[in-house]
């Protein structure tokens, strides 16, 4: 993340995302696959780290092998295979959706992962109760923990969506876009971006 100052004068955090440029690498129609997409291809990567169906769909499109491959159903542009998408397809002031992987922060507690509040007291006998979840059910009926239960377990590294972001800039001769605030996951990780 960073900050950028607004016409104002405001510091407006912000988070820097390198988008594109992605590569059509398939465009999908009613009549053979049944429905229609856009196949959008990010990032190079080594000919020795493709396997074969894979490289063959990307000579089909004529590009080079890539790393990440996503699918949009809902586009307003008319893509051709081959065509280059870049960052100028968004607007400054206009609003993204941020899709991504949220950092994964392993096992934890219900104090941490539900912000529970712990037993409370560390006074009247209570000497390793403070994080402890309480209660967690009823008695000999119906004698089980019912499920969607809020205990420890793993937390993070789910699937994330960030709705309604600021577009704040857009730099596109280095295929940056500036978005007000923070977006999922973690530096480096791949994200989904949309209108």
């Amino acid at each position: 993340m960073t900050s950028v100052f607004s016409a104002d004068g405001k510091n407006v955090p912000c988070t820097v995302i390198e988008a594109g440029p992605c590569v059509v690498t398939q465009v999908k129609t009613v009549e053979i696959d049944g429905y229609e997409a856009v196949q959008l291809a990010f990032d190079d990567k080594r000919e020795k780290s493709t396997s074969q169906p894979e490289a063959g769909h990307f000579k089909k499109a004529g590009v080079s092998p890539k790393r990440k491959v996503i699918e949009f159903q809902e586009f307003e542009h008319d893509f051709k295979l081959g065509d280059v998408v870049g960052v100028d397809l968004f607007g400054e002031s206009s609003f993204v959706d941020v899709t991504g992987i949220s950092k994964g922060k392993g096992f934890q507690g219900v104090v941490k992962r539900y912000n529970f509040k712990g037993v409370g007291d560390a006074t009247h006998g209570q000497h390793n109760r403070l994080r402890a979840p309480g209660s967690i059910g009823a008695a000999s009926y119906p004698a089980r923990v019912f499920k969607g239960m809020r205990m420890a377990g793993r937390m993070g590294n789910d699937r994330v969506k960030v709705e309604n972001l600021k577009v704040i800039k857009v730099i596109p001769e280095n295929n940056l876009i500036l978005v007000k605030g923070s977006v999922p996951g973690a530096k480096g990780s791949y994200l989904i971006i949309e209108k």
